[in-house]
């Protein structure tokens, strides 16, 4: 599957302010992680063999590990791994890759001991840009074995059913880039209409000034404002870029 320019965006971050995924994965998969833990970024590069023999590139969009605090007084120096896809097109094939991506990352990290293989597959979530009725709170894959049936659940983000003030609230500032998706079907009535560009102009104004002070709070390094409002730029340029007053007036905003 080709990237697209959100999946960059997703990958940028993730590279340049790793610290703001940690309360992305405590939204996701509902843990305690103070941000205070040690991320370390995996390999996204991956190779999987097709039936016919020949191999074929896959690139996740992050693969991390998460490992707890030296002074967690439970799970001290504990290691727990993480696989998350960016999903802005739903195509009925998405659970499929996880299990791709899954099985890859597990076999990347296997154990063989006294004639035993162990595998243990990553904690898995997709975040859905595009949401829809149809779009599930969790996919599940079930695999069946000789030994018995195993299966586990992916839960889907679901990034437009956050308002701003959840962003900010939670401190999932990760997602902030892509808020402009809850507003891609006002597109056509907002580049034809100023009053409401205006308002929409005057929320990521907002949005603009609640990072400052989230700088301030020492909630948010500049490093990661500026990226974030780098990357909030990007992909209202490519998803508004039929839209020039709507891509224009926010990305000017920002």
């Amino acid at each position: 599957m080709d990237n697209t320019p959100y999946d960059d965006v997703f990958r940028t971050l993730l590279t340049d302010c790793t610290e703001l995924m940690i309360p992305v994965v405590n939204e996701i998969f509902h843990t305690k992680y103070t941000g205070k833990e040690t991320i370390c970024l995996l390999q996204n590069e991956h190779f999987i063999r097709m039936p016919d023999g020949s191999e074929q590139e896959r690139i996740t969009d992050s693969s991390f590990e998460i490992i707890s605090e030296e002074t967690a007084p439970i799970a001290q120096g504990q290691k727990k791994r993480y696989h998350i896809e960016c999903q802005s097109t739903e195509d009925g094939t998405m659970i499929v890759r996880m299990f791709e991506y899954d099985t890859q990352l597990a076999l990347e990290n296997r154990e063989f001991t006294s004639n035993i293989l162990t595998v243990q597959f990553p904690d898995s979530a997709i975040v859905s840009l595009r949401h829809t009725k149809n779009t599930p709170e969790e996919m599940t894959v079930k695999v069946l074995t000789p030994g018995g049936k195993v299966s586990y659940n992916v839960p889907v983000l679901k990034v437009k059913r956050y308002t701003i003030h959840e962003l900010f609230e939670k401190k999932l500032f990760f997602l902030i880039p892509f808020h402009i998706f809850a507003y891609e079907k006002d597109f056509k009535e907002l580049e034809e209409n100023k009053k409401k560009l205006k308002q929409l102009e005057a929320e990521y104004a907002s949005i603009r000034e609640r990072l400052e002070i989230a700088c301030q709070m020492g909630d948010l390094n500049r490093y990661a404002k500026a990226a974030i409002l780098d990357m909030s730029r990007k992909v209202i340029e490519h998803l508004a870029v039929k839209y020039k007053n709507v891509a224009k007036g926010v990305s000017r905003t920002m």
